[in-house]
């Protein structure tokens, strides 16, 4: 197998700036324009070819994209303007697995300096073990995609299903949320016994975690004694939950497993009548309504009485129907979830090991 050589980063690709593209010269096309945080607008000319790996150098620092079109980078950006004979997707994972923190100016908003990056020592292969590595990962990266996209086509199907059934064509009367099923807030155990956040079995969601999907995992876990103690209280699986507080407002997620949640959560309990899938989209759909109905001085927020008072379909026999349509979107879509993150967390745990060199691949 071929030795790992040792370089300065600026000795294998050339990092440079981005460039400016005031709004005022931006058309509408199909160059994906690239930041610190990755593609915010679409332009009708690109200033580089592809392929393309881009890093924040200002704001999110450390943040690396890649792109097989071509596309413009912006001032808040660096990009690898020379692989120097290096893959591409090599060097894309290279700096994915970087350190880039370690130069920042630390100021009110960090920012780093290419030339200061430049001089970083790094260990790579040659090229065709370079591209063999980058293969591995990939396959990984275009698996995860795969599931994400499968999924966002589920969730649209159901979704227009729910707009055909119960907006369009809709029948009956409504009557309010709060009437048609139980709702809950939570609580936070006490901070004061650190006991009851050690060793804990039980989930215990924050409105920060409400990402529009299955809830998988959380931040923190509680204790039986926690959820006791507290107003925190146990919901089941499937339970849908709304962010009632600040910068979260209208936010929304789905247990995959029983859990807790603290007090700036709403926790819409299904039941026989109005099942999870129906719930789901229902608040899905009604994300904007949540958002504006919001008020309050010092920060957005709604509350659980608002929410009940959300006007709700009473088409009973039609929404059990639209259950059993949907269900196995819903499911296929859990089952994807919990394949990406195993394929996330194989990547994550390969990526370093390759990149150094810990784990080699096998050459023909």
């Amino acid at each position: 197998m071929s030795e790992w050589k040792e370089y300065k980063l600026g000795e294998i690709i050339n990092l440079k700036r981005g460039y400016d593209l005031p709004n005022a010269e931006r058309k509408q096309g199909s160059i994906p324009i690239i930041s610190s945080s990755g593609i915010t607008d679409y332009h009708n000319a690109a200033m580089k070819k592809a392929p393309g790996v881009i890093t924040g150098r200002y704001g999110t620092i450390g943040q690396v994209f890649f792109t097989k079109e071509d596309y413009w980078p912006l001032n808040t950006t660096l990009y690898v303007q020379d692989f120097r004979g290096n893959d591409p997707s090599f060097i894309y994972y290279l700096l994915t697995n970087f350190d880039f923190g370690k130069y920042s100016d630390k100021s009110a908003v960090p920012g780093i300096n290419r030339n200061d990056v430049h001089e970083e020592i790094v260990i790579v292969p040659e090229v065709k073990e370079q591209i063999k590595i980058a293969s591995i990962l990939s396959s990984l990266d275009d698996k995860i995609g795969l599931l994400h996209l499968q999924n966002k086509t589920l969730e649209q199907l159901a979704e227009t299903l729910f707009r055909q059934w119960f907006v369009e064509e809709a029948e009956g009367d409504t009557i309010k949320l709060g009437a048609a099923i139980k709702t809950t807030s939570g609580g936070t155990p006490s901070r004061a016994k650190m006991e009851y956040y050690t060793n804990g079995t039980i989930k215990w969601v924050k409105s920060k975690e409400l990402q529009g999907s299955f809830i998988l995992s959380t931040e923190e876990m509680v204790t039986d004694e926690a959820v006791k103690n507290s107003s925190a209280k146990l919901v089941p699986a499937n339970t849908t939950l709304i962010a009632m507080y600040g910068a979260t407002v209208g936010e929304f997620g789905i247990l995959a497993e029983p859990a807790t949640c603290n007090q700036a959560v709403c926790a819409l309990i299904p039941n026989e009548h109005y099942p999870y899938t129906f719930l789901f989209i229902f608040t899905k759909l009604n994300k904007t309504n949540l958002i504006n109905m919001s008020g309050g001085s010092a920060q957005q927020n709604i509350s659980q009485e608002l929410i009940r008072e959300l006007e709700f379909p009473t088409a009973k026999k039609r929404i059990k129907e639209y259950h059993a349509e949907v269900e196995p979107m819903f499911k296929k879509i859990k089952s994807n979830i919990i394949q990406i993150r195993t394929l996330t967390q194989l990547r994550d745990n390969l990526l370093p090991k390759l990149m150094s060199g810990e784990v080699r691949v096998k050459m023909n």
